[in-house]
């Protein structure tokens, strides 16, 4: 193809056809270059076969440079400020010197198949540093699949060095349990005023957070920030901890002015403390590997099932049967069950 140099004199520039190869990505990646690890990620969030197995060959290659980050989950009501709070949080932290990778899902739009509401747009500033990365995750399949790509992305930021992964989750119920699985500290954004929603608040969704958060507690909203924590404070005395060895507590900040920050950064410094010294830290990253490994075999066992091309060919013909009440549910499973065993043999 041509093109033209900075005098405006035509040049020739050499198209590339062939495909970045596994080294070059995993070279790219440990340099810590953004290009390359988006690449990366895009390619193990395809779902094609060859793709899968490319992505799987490079996590492979990249395990031994993973493990070494801080992974804070974050979630919270509607309305709580958690992107101007994650933008203004990550580049505190990039301006001490650290790495920050935020990772956004939303396994409720899986429904559409939509994207986050423009995770970049929201964090512009943010996306712009260059000691951060923001990537939203992919949304569209099930709660499984969303796990493992965004566990799998995690995994590679990790590899390109960023020392703090950020995840978001925008969805509500089972998403928190999800990102609690991948996270060492989960934070829960509130706002003030919000006493009907925290009654309608799970407790459940309470008792995954290792620190409640009140923000916009600034203005003549800071007395009601203040008398927010406070409840918060009264109803986590009665909850389970999170975290073992671990008492959550409610502070407040004011992203928007950048107050509270560093204090909320200090609760986590200590947590990773603490939990390290009583090993409460690696084992639950030993617990989440586990429940990891769990997880992804199931969804590669529905995978194969689903996909097999006798269980494909047949599965209308039973789905008709059940409908029309020919034969029972339980009989349906057992003859695809059969069929699905007897092409194994």
């Amino acid at each position: 193809m041509t093109g033209y140099d900075s005098g405006g004199k035509r040049r020739f520039v050499k198209k590339r056809k062939d495909p970045i190869s596994i080294s070059e990505l995993k070279e790219g990646i440990l340099k810590g270059e953004r290009s390359f690890l988006a690449k990366a990620i895009t390619l193990i969030e395809s779902n094609a076969e060859e793709h899968y197995k490319a992505g799987q060959q490079l996590l492979q290659e990249l395990l031994p440079y993973t493990g070494n980050s801080l992974r804070l989950g974050i979630t919270g009501v509607p309305g709580a400020g958690k992107s101007t709070f994650i933008e203004e949080f990550g580049e505190m932290l990039c301006k001490e010197g650290h790495h920050v990778a935020v990772l956004a899902i939303d396994p409720s739009s899986s429904i559409s198949g939509g994207s986050i509401l423009g995770d970049k747009t929201r964090m512009e500033q943010l996306s712009k540093n260059p000691k951060a990365f923001v990537r939203p995750s992919p949304t569209a399949g099930t709660l499984g699949g969303v796990h493992r790509k965004t566990n799998e992305t995690l995994l590679l930021c990790e590899a390109a060095g960023y020392d703090l992964i950020i995840i978001e989750t925008v969805g509500v119920g089972q998403s928190e349990v999800m990102v609690r699985q991948m996270v060492d500290f989960f934070l829960l954004l509130v706002i003030t005023g919000a006493g009907d929603e925290l009654q309608g608040m799970k407790k459940g969704i309470m008792e995954l957070a290792d620190a409640l958060l009140v923000n916009k507690a600034d203005g003549e909203n800071k007395h009601l920030a203040e008398k927010t924590k406070r409840e918060l404070n009264q109803i986590l005395h009665f909850l389970i901890p999170a975290t073992k060895g671990w008492g959550s507590k409610a502070y407040t900040c004011s992203a928007l002015k950048n107050e509270g920050l560093q204090e909320m950064w200090e609760v986590i410094k200590e947590f990773e403390t603490m939990t390290k010294k009583n090993g409460v830290f690696e084992e639950r990253r030993n617990l989440q590997k586990q429940e990891w490994f769990h997880t992804m075999l199931k969804e590669r066992v529905l995978s194969d099932f689903f996909y097999h091309q006798n269980i494909k060919s047949t599965l209308p013909l039973f789905e008709e049967k059940v409908k029309s009440e020919d034969t029972t549910t339980t009989q349906a499973i057992e003859e695809l069950l059969k069929l699905y065993k007897g092409s194994m043999d």
